[in-house]
């Protein structure tokens, strides 16, 4: 290995172009956000660049997505152009044995969502200290909330035995404020034990917009890993 290359920086790399060597040409591509799906965003750049991929378009998950598709040279449409997604590629915070995640740790799980769960193929791309037995485990779950609801929505989630906390701004004072305007709750859960029923429930709660939890949507999962220095891309 090259002196001074970080190794997981090279991992995310591989593993982000595990990923756009799935997509094929002519293709509607949903481009997800976060480290490890900039890299796919790059690699579908340079495949567009070099004529190996022709005639994709893009749906950006959010603001960064779009800013490094068109950095890259990718070109970009919205749902309102068209009627289907082809492949998804995207992130995740955690992701557990029957594929579910937990999304948002970039606030930008709504769409995500919205994006995710059109495609036909939906690729997650993570490395694996992602991998957990059960949701929960390590990552809060996020939930997108308006803020003139803020105060009784935490209220709602310490009902439902969840510890809410308002998402602060990094080098921003005040909180963390979404592509759509909103705020995020991050809620912690002693246990998560059906998934898919907490994220209807969380969704029930007026003024909730989307929350992070994603059940029986992925098809494949590309886990990255460090062996012996090398990056090494496993399938899920």
């Amino acid at each position: 290995m090259t002196a001074g290359v970080d190794p997981v920086k090279l991992m995310k790399q591989e593993v982000g172009k595990a990923a756009a060597d799935r997509v094929q040409s002519g293709t509607i591509v949903g481009l997800g956000t976060g480290s490890t799906t900039a890299y796919t965003i790059q690699f579908l750049g340079d495949r567009l660049k070099s004529s190996e991929l022709k005639d994709i378009v893009g749906i950006p998950t959010s603001f960064q997505a779009a800013v490094l598709a068109k950095q890259y040279g990718i070109p970009l449409t919205t749902l309102d152009a068209v009627d289907h997604i082809d492949i998804a590629i995207d992130g995740a915070d955690e992701v557990d044995p029957q594929k579910n995640l937990i999304k948002g740790g970039g606030a930008a799980h709504t769409r995500e969502k919205i994006v995710d769960y059109l495609a036909d193929q939906f690729i997650v791309v993570v490395d694996s200290s992602k991998i957990v037995d059960r949701l929960g485990s390590s990552f809060a779950v996020p939930v997108e909330v308006i803020p003139m609801a803020i105060s009784p929505v935490m209220r709602a989630i310490e009902k439902l035995g969840g510890k809410p906390e308002l998402r602060m701004g990094v080098k921003k004072a005040g909180p963390v404020i979404t592509d759509q305007g909103n705020m995020v709750v991050d809620v912690r859960f002693d246990s998560i034990d059906n998934p898919a029923e907490l994220e209807k429930t969380l969704n029930n709660i007026p003024g909730v917009l989307e929350n992070g939890i994603f059940v029986g949507v992925t098809d494949l999962v590309l886990i990255g890993e460090v062996q012996d220095g090398k990056p090494v891309v496993k399938e899920m």
